[in-house]
């Protein structure tokens, strides 16, 4: 593509690597604890250091949830796979080599749909998903030069490798959105991208719009958030499009993305699998998978985010709202508690993504933070629909219930805020109402029915909201006639 009209039209092709750490309690191969965040080089043995003579042993659990991790994306599962050596020079990586899978991974040829930020959805392709274990990590301190923490090296991961699929930076998002969703739910990871437990690479080329050829690959790494993801692609797929609209060529690489600078870097030009020199692992027996232990993991799968999506808009939700509880798994687990306690299902989704998000928003508190029960937002409901209370009360005496949970009747009655139904009561109320605003009174006789709306807002302020709504509009009505 190096001689190319500035009017041509380009498409972005986007391949995603996505490195998942499994929740694990122990490492891939020995038996040091997998944790985050304790003092640096305190979970090592000779294992994951891969000293002489050390010998490693598989985590049944690792393969266990690479299994239910594949099967969760439609793969093919290999009834024999085995590791391999993955040779490299890293200042992490002790070992100079990370057992992984090269020619025989755990899963295959599977798929995720992927729900479009537009409406639709895209059928995403998994080319392969195999087990491998993690890196040590470099620590870059401007006193003490580069250090080195070990305690991740030897973490088991799986990488899901997609096919070229994707066609721009937010399906890259919604896709490792999607992905994410995927892995929580069926409990392999907490997907944790600020401790690393989910992570991005993106192989992204550009080509002209029709053109089957694919354009030169670049590898983006260094992507820590979903944000990230799509501001680097948006940024490398721009760069290219000018590469190769001023007649250069882009150069086969891997670049890291820049975040403060807003901009891709060069890294180092991209390694081919012959690179790595892959060589059977000599210290581990291939791994066969009994078919009947397979199956039982295939019939444990949770709901999966695409099966609870579809389930909510069977209920009436749109697709949007759907997403957004789906997206949240405690929220959609609310939810669904709340449906159980025979809850209406726009009603209740509505207070969840609303009045509850909307709190633990504005107070950063996870919902497990809180005092907040499905009983109770149950409960709460039910004084809206039987006219015990207005919506503007119940939004009233929400944040109290959140922190303080107990039962909404109770808080009710001690604040004194049943609703005014009675018609006598809220007449007078009216009435008082019409003797001070003159003005309005006029304007309505006038001819402006708006002048309603005002009087009725009126009506509502003296009552603290607790007037009937509806019947407040249908006596200041009624006064006006008079």
């Amino acid at each position: 593509m190096s001689r190319v009209a500035a009017s041509t039209e380009f498409e972005t092709v986007i391949g995603l690597e996505v490195h998942v750490e499994l929740s694990t309690e122990s490492k891939m191969f020995c038996a040091c604890r997998v944790t985050f965040g304790d003092p640096p080089n305190t979970h090592v043995c000779p294992v994951c250091l891969g000293l002489p003579g050390a010998l490693p042993v598989p985590n049944r659990r690792a393969v266990e949830y690479a299994v239910r991790a594949a099967l969760a994306l439609h793969c093919e599962i290999a009834p024999v796979t085995k590791f391999d050596r993955k040779n490299y020079h890293y200042p992490d990586l002790p070992k100079g080599y990370q057992i992984s899978q090269f020619d025989r991974p755990l899963g295959t040829n599977g798929y995720l749909d992927v729900p479009l930020p537009g409406g639709g959805t895209r059928r995403v392709r998994i080319r392969r998903l195999h087990l491998e274990e993690d890196a040590g990590k470099s620590l870059h301190d401007p006193r003490l030069g580069t250090l080195v923490d070990l305690n991740r090296a030897g973490v088991p991961l799986i990488e899901i490798v997609s096919e070229p699929d994707l066609r721009s930076p937010e399906e890259a998002r919604a896709y490792l959105q999607e992905l994410r969703n995927v892995m929580l739910y069926t409990g392999v990871s907490d997907v944790r991208m600020e401790e690393g437990s989910l992570r991005c690479d993106a192989n992204i080329s550009i080509r002209p719009v029709g053109s089957d050829a694919f354009g030169t690959l670049v590898e983006v790494k260094n992507m820590n958030s979903f944000r990230a993801v799509k501001q680097a692609l948006e940024y490398e797929a721009e760069r290219q499009r000018a590469v190769v609209l001023s007649g250069e060529r882009v150069v086969r690489e891997t670049r890291h993305w820049n975040e403060r600078a807003g901009q891709t870097t060069p890294s180092r030009s991209k390694e081919e699998a012959h690179d790595y020199r892959y060589f059977p692992e000599p210290d581990l027996v291939p791994l066969r998978l009994d078919a009947d232990w397979v199956e039982q993991i295939r019939r444990s799968l949770p709901e999966l985010p695409a099966e609870r999506r579809a389930r909510y808009e069977r209920l009436g939700l749109s697709a949007y709202d759907a997403s957004v509880l789906v997206d949240q798994r405690p929220l959609a687990d609310f939810f669904d508690a709340c449906l159980d306690r025979g809850a209406d299902a726009k009603q209740a989704a509505n207070w969840v993504m609303v009045e509850l998000q909307g709190y633990l928003n504005e107070t950063g508190e996870t919902l497990a933070d809180t005092r907040m029960t499905p009983e109770g937002l149950v409960a709460l409901l039910r004084l809206i629909e039987e006219g015990t209370i207005t919506g503007k009360i119940a939004k009233e005496i929400f944040p109290e219930l959140v922190r303080t949970g107990g039962d909404p009747r109770s808080i009710v009655e001690a604040r004194g805020l049943v609703q005014i139904a009675d018609r006598e009561a809220l007449y007078a109320v009216v009435k008082e109402v019409l003797a001070q605003n003159p003005a309005a009174v006029e304007d309505y006789r006038k001819g402006k029915t708006n002048a309603v709306g005002f009087l009725v807002g009126q009506v509502m302020k003296a009552t603290r909201g607790r007037a009937n709504p509806a019947l407040a509009n249908e006596l200041v009505r009624q006064a006006l006639e008079e």
